[in-house]
């Protein structure tokens, strides 16, 4: 029978190798990933000096009405986009966005073009008749020319107080956007998104391994002794500061998987089949004309405000003479103002509406994670996710760097397997790794591979002793 020591000295070897598995698969993507997430951190400041003289504004009287701007922005868009949304600041000093995209609803699109639908472009609240051209902007200014279009797929920026485009940038071309895709898939499209969502699967699995490993035993504390040189020194330090960032690297990793491709729908589907999908309208909801005119931009901007004030409000107009403004927050860094609307085009009143405490605990802690993973919430979430990011370097360092010192001592490539160390992996274990398994198809994958290589080892090794044996 095997003693509790066998039995943890078993465990352990097997948790090792699993460990060092991880981190072979891991490391690479995570040290791309860990220098350009630490690029984002400073994401505000960047921005700050590259796009503030397009998001800046110094508040000069009451604003114009919102109607005016769209049209501002429309003089300089190109006849074949439409109009997709348009984002109105909380903050009195912000421009006002108008994002176009490549028009691909035909007659829709072109009526979107003016206005949501049916002529919403309208000034000042009155809505204009569907076959009219949208009437002269008055004490509105724009230094575009004809020669200044805009690219494809592009936002439009404008000064609410005077209406003066300040200027335009593709939709996918603010550092912001740039640096996501840098992180999230190396600039190599979604198509590339696998090899970071393989990496943070695998690192989620190093830390939990790693968290076991670390764990104090027996007379040991588990703190690092500042002392300590040589290989034992890189280990305590390695296994602590894992350890001590353990909270932090699971908010990372769980919210970054949250948006992967193949986990991320795992993880959705879970989530609505436990009832904590997000509040959603209810599908087909119509406006009624009525033998009305449809309400304009600014109309439509004063019925949300009465419900959702003091917050940054994407508006998205209808997309025919039924259909319903959708307005919901657009600020990430507030999730306690979060709403979402579906107002009637014709009288603005309310058809859905949702907001914080009508969201489900998974879809809240989405709300905050997300937004704390990007490091929205001002300089102490920047502090914190720099301090994570170097973190994970020196994690990363640190365990190639006993690894070095292993193999200069003589040491075996892969950590010692000792024999019945997959039996002795407890019970919460089997229905741990059954879970992961599930939830992450990308480590189910690769780990099947990395089992087949396992076999591979010990069927070449075995076939070694007997040589050896025989001879």
């Amino acid at each position: 029978m095997s003693t509790p020591h066998s039995l943890i000295a078993r465990r352990r070897s097997l948790f090792l190798r699993i460990h060092f598995w991880a981190a072979l698969i891991a490391s690479p993507v995570a040290l791309i990933a860990a220098f350009t997430g630490l690029l984002y951190v400073f994401t505000p400041q960047i921005e700050a000096s590259l796009h503030g003289h397009l998001d800046r504004v110094v508040p000069i009287g009451a604003p114009l009405p919102l109607d005016a701007l769209v049209r501002a922005a429309q003089a300089v868009a190109p006849a074949d986009q439409h109009l997709k949304n348009v984002v109105v600041p909380a903050a009195a000093d912000r421009s006002v966005q108008v994002v176009f995209s490549p028009a691909r609803h035909g007659a829709i699109a072109a009526q979107a073009a003016q206005g949501g639908h049916g002529g919403h472009a309208g000034h000042g609240g009155h809505a204009q008749g569907a076959d009219q051209p949208p009437a002269p902007i008055a004490n509105v200014t724009t230094t575009a020319t004809a020669g200044d279009r805009v690219p494809r797929g592009s936002v439009v920026y404008v000064d609410p107080y005077t209406g003066q485009v300040l200027g335009s940038h593709g939709e996918m071309e603010r550092f912001s956007m740039w640096s996501k895709r840098l992180h999230s898939s190396l600039l190599q499209g979604d198509g590339w998104r696998w090899m970071i969502e393989l990496s943070a699967s695998w690192m989620l699995i190093m830390l939990l391994t790693g968290i076991w490993l670390w764990w104090p035993r027996g007379q040991a504390s588990g703190l690092p002794d500042a002392s300590a040189r040589g290989r034992g020194g890189w280990k305590q330090w390695h296994g602590f500061l894992g350890v001590v960032l353990a909270a932090m690297s699971l908010a990372i990793l769980v919210t970054g998987l949250t948006w992967s491709r193949h986990a991320g729908d795992q993880i959705r589907s879970f989530r609505d089949a436990i009832g904590q999908a997000p509040p959603a309208p209810p599908k087909g909801l119509q406006s009624v004309a009525a033998g009305r005119q449809p309400l304009a931009w600014e109309a439509m901007l004063q019925s949300a405000r009465r419900q959702a004030g003091g917050v940054t409000l994407q508006m998205t107009p209808p997309r025919n003479a039924q259909g319903v403004w959708r307005i919901a927050s657009s600020e990430q860094t507030e999730p306690a103002k979060k709403i979402n609307l579906v107002l009637d085009a014709y009288s603005g009143q309310t058809l859905y509406q949702a907001g914080w405490k009508d969201q489900t605990v998974f879809s809240m802690g989405t709300a905050v994670g997300i937004p704390f993973h990007r490091g929205e919430f001002g300089w102490w979430n920047q502090a914190l996710l720099f301090l994570f990011g170097a973190g994970v370097l020196f994690s990363l360092v640190s365990g190639w760097a006993m690894f070095v010192l292993r193999r200069r001592q003589g040491g075996a490539m892969l950590p010692r397997l000792l024999p019945g160390a997959l039996g002795a992996l407890p019970l919460g274990g089997w229905i741990a790794g059954a879970i992961l398994l599930v939830a992450m198809p990308l480590f189910a994958l690769s780990g099947a591979v990395v089992l087949v290589l396992e076999v591979a080892l010990a069927w070449r090794q075995r076939t070694a002793r007997m040589v050896l044996a025989q001879g």
